[in-house]
């Protein structure tokens, strides 16, 4: 097998001019296609006899690969699948997925890779304000998820002084901030809410704003496109909130962030990773230009041991700026607007956990947290939602207005469960906000 001396990230790639970057991606593609044609056994089967695409535009002549496919592949060819592209012993890390949405899987990265992983992905909390001097104290899991280690190295990329905790221990958690003087934290959005209340139920005298954090870095789930729940978050803990940490496991670990300047997620790795959009119905291409939406479509230019080639990612995503930033950089703007598949349909109505959020997060007698839990498979005539009372909070007429919210700004008829205070799980790692149970 030969192993592709693949090209690495660009420095400054996110500062490039659009020209600068369609260049560089028609030069990587063709020799990225090559390898994945003669070097990826599922690849090779996919695509059979097709004449390679000669110019980067013509990419949508191949077919799409998705989660599914390759679930089917590793199991087929364990533990790496038929698209390891890379012979086994190149293999130095191994991760898994959360199997959140399925079995989970196997993720393979070589020496180059892993390399480029934490350089590019470095662009993210970078952007978002973390600088050398910096103390991150790094709260995702370790064990196996790319969040964890894979996160811990971009993180040390971007020069700062990485705390790995992990997850659990919160009121170790609390002594390690204090102790070491910690100025940063790096979780997914919901565990402020974990520590919150630790903090009130085993050190009275401090309040969030005691621990001194400047920069929270935030990722794996959504809610801070939320302005109200945004807006909480600063004024409980004092510090600048930023969704630094989007990424697709399968493609690559974090590409995407805000910066200090402006709350849409920067695609920051164009120089490695070529991205499309796409009607989710039928497959047909969305232009990529500013107020366009679709699902995200991705292709790697640069990977070596599982490279993949127009991987769905379930994503739906609006281009929301395409010119330079007031941070300077010229990388694409976008925000999520939710997942395919978690995409609730009531009624006719697409309906995405992010509506459901920004709904919730306009009552200050909420905490914000909230549950959808599906009976069945559908068809849906309501919207079955469980919120939550903030701390200290009485339930009045809330279902009414929550559901009268919720059905002027969304179209649907919502059933509304009010529960008291931390009625509803709170996790370290990532927060499932909706719950099918299909053979009810």
């Amino acid at each position: 097998m030969v192993l592709r001396d693949v090209p690495q990230a660009v420095q400054d790639a996110d500062f490039l001019t659009a020209s600068e970057i369609a260049r560089l991606q028609h030069e990587r593609l063709g020799p990225q296609l090559s390898y994945v044609q003669t070097q990826s056994g599922f690849y090779a089967n996919l695509w059979g006899g097709t004449v390679l695409p000669a110019h980067i535009d013509d990419l949508q002549e191949l077919p799409f690969t998705d989660k599914e496919m390759l679930r089917a592949d590793q199991a087929e060819h364990p533990p790496f699948g038929s698209y390891l592209a890379a012979s086994p012993d190149q293999v130095i890390r191994a991760h898994r997925t959360g199997g959140t949405s399925g079995q989970a899987m196997n993720l393979a990265l070589s020496e180059p890779d892993a390399a480029m992983t934490a350089e590019v992905g470095a662009r993210s909390p970078i952007a978002a304000g973390l600088r050398p001097g910096d103390r991150v104290i790094h709260c995702l899991n370790y064990q196996l998820w790319m969040g964890g280690y894979t996160d811990h190295a971009i993180l040390e990329r971007s020069g700062a002084t990485v705390v790995p905790f992990g997850v659990g221990s919160t009121e170790r958690l609390i002594d390690t901030i204090v102790q070491l003087g910690v100025t940063a934290i790096s979780c997914t959005p919901s565990y402020p809410a974990v520590i919150e209340r630790v903090i009130a139920d085993e050190f009275p005298r401090l309040t969030p704003r005691d621990l001194g954090l400047k920069l929270g870095l935030f990722g794996g789930e959504a809610g801070l496109d939320n302005h109200p729940f945004r807006q909480r978050l600063e004024e409980v803990w004092g510090f600048k909130v930023r969704n630094s940490n989007y990424g697709v496991s399968d493609m690559l670990c974090n590409f995407a962030s805000q910066c200090e300047h402006n709350n849409d997620l920067h695609f920051l790795a164009a120089d490695v990773i070529y991205p499309e959009l796409i009607q989710p119905e039928d497959g047909t291409r969305v232009a990529w230009k500013e107020g366009s939406t679709g699902e995200l479509v991705l292709t790697h230019l640069a990977k070596q041991a599982q490279p993949l080639v127009r991987f769905r990612t379930g994503d739906i995503v609006t281009i929301t700026g395409t010119g330079p930033c007031a941070c300077r950089r010229t990388a694409t703007r976008f925000r999520v607007i939710g997942r395919a598949d978690d995409m609730v349909v009531v009624r006719g109505i697409n309906v995405f956990p992010t509506m459901v959020a920004a709904a919730v997060g306009k009552f200050a007698e909420l905490s914000g947290e909230y549950r959808i839990t599906l009976a069945g498979p559908g068809p849906y005539h309501t919207l079955p939602l469980e919120v939550e009372l903030a701390r200290d909070a009485t339930d009045s007429d809330l279902a009414d207005r929550l559901a009268g919210e919720i059905k002027q700004a969304l179209g649907v008829s919502a059933v509304i469960e009010i529960l008291p205070a931390y009625g509803l799980p709170r996790t370290a790692g990532k927060t499932k906000r909706v719950i099918r149970n299909l053979e009810e």
